[in-house]
Order: structure tokens, then sequence, then C-alpha cells
């Protein structure tokens, strides 16, 4: 056994109920003017941005909110936002919401300070000015967004690219699982299939090393139970479940932040964009073909991972099946431009074998062929 592992974490991450309210002292040093980056309404049903607002109120920090961001972010409304916070002068930007919000906040610090960088520009060009300096509050279970230095945008062509690197962890993340006790049931169960998969993809990525297997494995323990009770039941997670689920989610993060994704969420993205599946629902419906060659490249850690949730192939693939339910059809021309687009992604390089974009466009025939 190889123990040694580099880890690269500079996000201080404090959490616990009340966590903002025992930590204000925290915003009044960061500075006098925030901007508050979230969606239409997951900062408000979770209760996160009542909080942060009133602790803002009483610390006389003056903060402005932008509302726009959809799922799956998109570049143009980011740098919208990064010209606000530079107008109005903001010291800090905070993030609230699931993956879209933390994601498209990451980008917003950045557009902030190098005003010669707009919308696609972020993909291309230097950042020559540190980023504002970001908090973030999570209200899904699932990205692990709070502590990783990624950030996944759409495009102006509408196609969905990540950017990842120092300029995009942020200072703090404040978290706090009551604030996922909001979400739907069909949203816990996307974004924790989205954190089951940046457990897996991780844990056989070539980049993975002792300690970043070990929180997949740790990640991948807790939230599989709640899945398979989930699709038993078609309930809800009790509150003792949903904060199971959040610190799963962030242990993934955590494994994501060091081996990254494999096939399946590159591949999902063209789900999500070309028929508007859920990013977790689109990651998972290939996971276990990833985990049929994790198989093949590490027998005894594709082990270890079954023994961890205590489960088998079969069972796994029954739930993804039931959870994955899709009725569209891909057509023949469609596939073959996404083997050509795949042929560049990165994620098939940071999978186990040697399974590539020609290999991807079988599966999605076998799974999809009109």
């Amino acid at each position: 056994m190889n123990y040694a592992f580099n880890f690269y974490m500079p996000v201080n991450i404090i959490s616990g109920n009340n966590v903002l309210a025992d930590n204000k002292n925290i915003f009044a040093d960061l500075g006098k003017r925030c901007l508050i980056v979230t969606g239409r309404t997951s900062a408000v049903k979770s209760g996160a941005l009542q909080d942060i607002t009133s602790i803002f109120d009483e610390l006389h920090i003056e903060y402005k909110i932008f509302d726009k961001i959809t799922e799956n972010p998109l570049t143009v409304d980011c740098y919208i936002a990064g010209k606000l916070a530079r107008d109005m002068q903001a010291d800090f930007v905070l993030g609230i919401g699931g993956g879209s919000p933390l994601d498209a906040s990451k980008a917003v610090c950045v557009y902030a300070t190098n005003e010669h960088i707009v919308d696609d520009d972020i993909y291309t060009t230097k950042v020559e000015n540190a980023p504002l300096p970001l908090v973030l509050i999570g209200t899904t279970s699932g990205t692990g967004s709070e502590v990783s230095g990624v950030s996944v945008l759409t495009r102006k062509d509408g196609k969905k690219q990540s950017i990842s690197g120092k300029n995009y962890y942020a200072k703090y993340a404040f978290a706090d699982s009551r604030y996922t006790f909001s979400m739907p049931f069909s949203v816990t169960v996307s974004t924790a299939l989205d954190a089951l998969c940046h457990s897996i993809e991780s844990m056989f990525s070539p980049r993975a090393d002792f300690l970043s297997k070990e929180f997949s494995l740790m990640s991948a323990k807790m939230i599989y139970p709640i899945l398979q009770k989930m699709c038993k039941t078609k309930e809800l997670p009790n509150d003792n479940e949903r904060n199971i689920l959040y610190y799963a989610s962030l242990y993934a993060g955590f494994a994501l932040n060091k081996g990254g994704t494999g096939f399946p969420h590159g591949m999902g993205y063209a789900l999500t964009e070309d028929f508007g599946v859920p990013h977790g629902l689109a990651c998972a419906v290939f996971l276990p073909q990833y985990l049929k060659e994790a198989e093949k490249a590490d027998s005894k850690l594709y082990k270890d991972l079954f023994d961890a949730m205590n489960t088998d192939f079969y069972s796994l693939n029954c739930l993804f099946s039931e959870f994955c339910s899709f009725d569209f059809k891909i057509s023949e021309e469609q596939i073959e431009n996404y083997v050509e687009r795949w042929a560049t992604l990165k994620n098939f390089k940071n999978s186990p074998t040697d399974f590539n974009n020609i290999d991807a466009g079988e599966l999605v025939k076998k799974l999809f062929l009109r």
C-alpha cells in the first residue's frame, strides 16, 4: 500500500449548525461591500439568503444581489455579474446555491478584477489580477463546488466547459447542512448521484492517490444506502440523512479536487445541453460502463468500493436504471457529432482504461440510438 499523497486545499471550510451567525466576524474582516451571486429560488427557500443579509445589515455591509444565474450558468451572465461587482467596488463576492451559482461565483470573481476578460475569453485569456475574495454557501448535496477549484460554465455556443486552477477556489466555505433541507426529491436524487459519480470517477483516476481514494470510499459508503432507500420508498431523506448526504458531497469534493472526473462527466454534458437531463442523472447513466472499465484496471480497488457500499454491480446498475430512465432517443447523425466532439475530450485520459470517443459513441448507440 502506497500511503503517499499530495493535497492542495486552500479553502477555509467552516461547518456546523448556525455556522454563519457563529462566525460573522469573518465577513466584517472581508470588507464593506459585497456582491451576492445566486439563482432565483434556492437561496431564498433554503433560508441562507435571509440569514446572510441579516448579518450584513447588522455589520453595515453594503450588498447587491445578482440572482440571474441559471442552471448551467452562462459565461455571459457571469461577465455581467463581474462587471456589476467592479462597478460597485465590491470587496468580496458571496455565492449561495447549488453547483451552478457556486461555479458562477468563481468566474464572477475573475471577471470582476480582469476587465480584459469578456465572456468566453475566460477559457483562453490569462488572469492578470487576483480574483476578488470569494465566500460560498452550498444549498445542495452534490457538486462539492464549495471545496473544489473547478468552475463549469456554458459558452455562448451552448456547450458546457470547465475551467480550473488556483483562481477558482473560495477563500471561505460555510457548510451548514440545514440549507439543503428544502431540496425536492428530484434535486436530492440528482445531486446525490452527482456526488457519487465524483467519488467513483475520481477514485479510479490516474491522478488519484491514497488520501483521495479514502475520501472517495468514505463518500460512496455514505451516499449509496440513502440513494438505495430513496429508490425503494420514493420518499425524501430524513434530517439525519440530509446531513449525511451533505457532508458526503464535501468528501466527494475533496476527492474530486485531486482525481478529477472521468468520461461519465464529459459525456454527460451532451445530454444536459441537448436534452435537458439534470447533470447528476446525465453523468450517472454512463457510470456503469465506467465501473466495468475500473474493474479491468484495478480489481482490488473495485472490490473495496463495492464492499464499502455493501452492494454489487447488479444492484447498483438496477438503481441507476430506475433513476436514469429517459424517454428520448438520439439519432445516428447526432451520435457521430458527439464522437467527433469527444475526440479532444480530456476526461477519457483521466479514466482508468483506454476507453475512447469511438467506444463512447458505441455506448451511446446501445443506450439511446433512435
